[in-house]
């Protein structure tokens, strides 16, 4: 996940550098039927990139992440291992050697590539961001906010998060809203990693354009997102 030295096929400018990072849409069967539930978190108010907004759970790349990632093995079960693996995370150590104390697996082979996402370097923060989707099936391990960065989690179906969006209950960047857009229209994971596979997860450059006198934000098309592009007024950035 080195920087890349980009020029931008639309707008013509030079990227800066962007910071690697990556997120997980983690999905769980719906256990009163249904399309699969997603797990969302709601970020702190005073974080500086998408602040106070829902987002996937996720991160910039850490030094230690290069030399070991991955997701743990579904035979993590115990809620204190998990519990302890997280304060030593906080403490400062490292995923290679919380999984080497515990004996834990990575199973990279349950990532879905999903997405690559890059804003324009207008943004406050610019991060090159790679989303994977992961299905826990009928796993539902305990899930609780961390205390630092996020306030609330929920599971929800990607609709029923776009249907808390438009009655204003939260709020979520554009990256977000548009991926929520995407996964909607499936009905399960394995639809959904069809479709994936259908569109190859290379770079896609965010930009800005006017239209009809009004600023958008804008994506590509062929990526795979029925909706490309929403007012500026109305798109809530990082």
């Amino acid at each position: 996940m080195s920087d890349e030295k980009l020029i931008h096929p639309v707008t013509g400018e030079v990227l800066s550098p962007a910071t690697p990072a990556a997120t997980m849409v983690i999905f769980r069967n719906n256990p009163e039927g249904g399309p699969p539930l997603i797990l969302m978190v709601e970020r702190v108010k005073s974080m500086v990139f998408a602040g106070g907004a829902v987002v996937f759970p996720g991160g910039k790349v850490d030094d230690h992440d290069r030399a070991f990632a991955g997701i743990l093995d579904h035979g993590v079960s115990n809620p204190a291992d998990c519990a302890e693996a997280r304060a030593a995370l906080h403490d400062g150590a490292s995923l290679k050697e919380i999984c080497d104390d515990y004996g834990w697996t990575p199973r990279l082979d349950q990532l879905v590539p999903w997405a690559r996402w890059r804003p324009p370097s207008m943004e406050t923060r610019v991060f090159d961001t790679r989303f994977y989707l992961l299905d826990a099936g009928d796993t539902h391990l305990p899930a609780v906010v961390d205390n630092t960065e996020n306030r609330m989690l929920f599971w929800d179906s990607a609709q029923g998060v776009l249907d808390r969006l438009a009655r204003k209950e939260v709020k979520a960047i554009f990256p977000t809203v548009r991926n929520l857009e995407r996964l909607a229209l499936f009905q399960s994971f394995a639809d959904t990693a069809a479709h994936a596979a259908e569109y190859p997860s290379e770079l896609m450059l965010t930009y800005v354009e006017e239209r009809d006198g009004v600023t958008h934000i804008c994506i590509p098309e062929g990526f795979g997102y029925p909706v490309t592009a929403e007012a500026i007024t109305s798109a809530l950035r990082g």
